[in-house]
């Protein structure tokens, strides 16, 4: 065997390892969900209303539920989604990670591992898990979320849809989808692969950033549909893998920008 295709073959087995660990990270995750969301349908409406809030409570301004433990876990049950939701569209970038980082190895050059870039890359996703967990506080203690953890009146939701909506058009959500659509682009104009884990650690809390600069918006759909909807978290999973790495990422991205306004004004229509 040559030493090139000793190289190769090495090569495929590291990307076969980091992409069954990535899809056993993001399994692991559903898994949590899953037994998540069976124990919260498990509960009856009395029960759920118990063990999430008072709802009669919750109309008074000075409501606060809220303890460090349940904030805790609320931010765990953000994270672990976003671990479901976002590591499947990250497996390009960290598949090309460690592919240049054996082969440079192979040429006597040292890479931080690629551990650290998924490391910072997570590090966004938590900073998002901990903003989303205040804005679920914050409307909770408003009255506006129900126990199920949806939006308690129509125009919650249609203002979050236009939002949603909206920002699938503006350039700021173009030029983070092009990041994330471009992974090698990114690492060059970031400063190519790094030696350090500092900097390793640095470039994946970047990239981590542009994906949540190009998905925020989306997230907060789950605050209209349910937080532990799983439907819809799959919904959004597929979405996001589609947007990264289906050709016409632009329309796609439009055209669901468009759904979504339309969306959110049929929610500001009359029922009944």
């Amino acid at each position: 065997m040559t030493p090139d295709s000793a190289l190769a073959g090495a090569l495929r087995r590291d990307r076969l390892l980091a992409l069954a660990s990535l899809l056993l990270i993001a399994a692991s995750a559903w898994s949590w969900l899953l037994g998540e969301a069976s124990r919260m349908a498990a509960m009856d409406t009395a029960a759920m209303a118990d063990v999430r809030m008072n709802h009669m409570q919750m109309m008074s301004p000075h409501f606060s539920a809220w303890s460090p433990t349940l904030a805790g876990y609320l931010f765990v049950m953000w994270f672990v989604m976003m671990i479901g939701m976002m590591l499947p569209s990250a497996a390009p970038v960290l598949m090309l990670y460690m592919g240049v980082a054996r082969h440079a190895s192979g040429s006597g050059h040292r890479f931080a591992s690629a551990a650290w870039f998924l490391a910072g890359y997570l590090g966004a996703w938590a900073m998002f898990s901990m903003l989303a967990t205040l804005a679920q506080w914050a409307l909770e203690s408003a009255a506006m979320m129900t126990p199920a953890m949806s939006a308690a009146s129509r125009p919650l939701g249609a203002a979050v849809l236009l939002v949603a909506g909206i920002y699938q058009w503006l350039p700021l959500k173009n030029a983070c989808l092009a990041h994330c659509r471009s992974p090698l682009s990114f690492i060059q104009q970031h400063g190519g692969f790094p030696p350090a884990a500092g900097r390793g650690l640095l470039l994946g809390l970047r990239h981590g950033l542009y994906c949540v600069g190009c998905c925020w918006a989306l997230m907060l759909l789950l605050f209209v549909f349910g937080v532990m909807n799983l439907l819809w978290i799959a919904a959004l999973m597929v979405y996001v893998l589609a947007e990264k790495l289906l050709p016409g990422a632009k329309l796609l991205s439009r055209t669901a920008g468009l759904a979504a306004v339309l969306a959110g004004f049929w929610m500001l229509l009359p029922s009944g």
